[in-house]
């Protein structure tokens, strides 16, 4: 590990209980928090050149400005990498990573946790062969109990941009969007080819969290719940009238169907995935271009949300 701050931690537990895998140490700037979360995993802090010396794979997870330096390092002492999202702050230096990645004899998957989710991984199967017309992410929640700087496009929406563009297997042909309250709740809209669109929310000021995806397809509509793992899928939507005691009511009732859905910590699976492509030398699930894909798109949505007139005058 290196990097054990809010979500590292996560990443020393896992590492900690996975039986494919040693714990062999912890790198942080921060010494003495390094110490502590050893000491809680019965490993050791150690430098960071030391550390990459006496492993086979490490899980970066630092400030994402010190991404492309820390990755770099790692593939330059032949260490399987795996980085947080977003894979870098910005576009500048993805080129040069690429050429990183590619000449690397390791690989290297990016942190997009929410392509490991159990009700991700059916959906895949669910919609292979469906006809998409739109689909409707919302990732809501209150303020969390640490500073956040990345606006909740960045930390939040670019889950729900990754998983769209996994679904659709392209980028989209336009992209808008609008925020408020300092983009703390920010909405987007993709277009697709194939007239096929996206709608995004995400937010930090709503008192309630959600996190859920909708998929409209000309078979079917289905709903996926995040936070519960469930799924349902209504087909056959048949509307009508129906007469009872002189009264006359409206129905409009559907099939529907709740896939079994075997739940699991996404985290635990994102990792076990990782120590299998390690293993195996596969390619990852995510690679660096699907994690520069979401954060491409991330970033334009964030330019026109800037270029907004009602945003500019707000800022202004």
């Amino acid at each position: 590990m290196i990097g054990v701050g809010s979500m590292g931690q996560h990443h020393a537990r896992v590492y900690n209980e996975l039986t494919g895998a040693n714990l062999v140490g912890i790198a942080d700037a921060d010494v003495e928090r390094a110490r502590d979360v050893a000491e809680k995993h019965a490993t050791k802090a150690m430098d960071t050149e030391d550390l990459l010396a006496a492993v086979d794979a490490i899980s970066v997870v630092v400030p994402t400005q010190y991404h492309y330096d820390v990755v770099t390092t790692c593939l330059d002492a032949g260490v399987a990498t795996f980085v947080e999202k977003p894979v870098l702050g910005s576009l500048e230096r993805s080129d040069e990573l690429l050429r990183e990645v590619d000449n690397a004899d390791v690989p290297v998957q990016v942190g997009h946790i929410e392509r490991f989710n159990p009700v991700v991984t059916a959906l895949t199967g669910i919609v292979d062969g469906l006809s998409i017309v739109s689909v409707r992410a919302r990732r809501l929640g209150p303020e969390p109990d640490r500073e956040i700087k990345d606006s909740a496009v960045i930390d939040l929406m670019i889950h729900d941009i990754d998983i769209v563009l996994s679904l659709f297997g392209e980028t989209p042909t336009a992209v808008s969007g609008s925020a408020t309250r300092e983009g703390r709740h920010a909405s987007a809209l993709l277009e697709f080819e194939g007239d096929r669109m996206a709608s995004l929310t995400a937010s930090r000021k709503t008192q309630q969290k959600v996190r859920t995806l909708e998929i409209t397809a000309e078979e079917c509509f289905i709903e996926v719940d995040y936070l519960d793992q469930s799924i349902e899928i209504h087909r056959n939507s048949i509307p009508e009238y129906i007469e009872e005691d002189g009264d006359v009511r409206f129905t409009h009732e559907s099939i529907v169907e709740r896939p079994v859905v075997h739940n699991a910590e996404p985290l635990q699976k994102e990792l076990e995935s990782f120590l299998e492509v390690v293993e195996t030398d596969a390619i990852p699930e995510v690679t660096v271009s699907d994690g520069l894909d979401a954060l491409s798109v991330a970033l334009e949505i964030e330019r026109e949300i800037k270029a907004d007139p009602v945003i500019a005058a707000t800022d202004d």
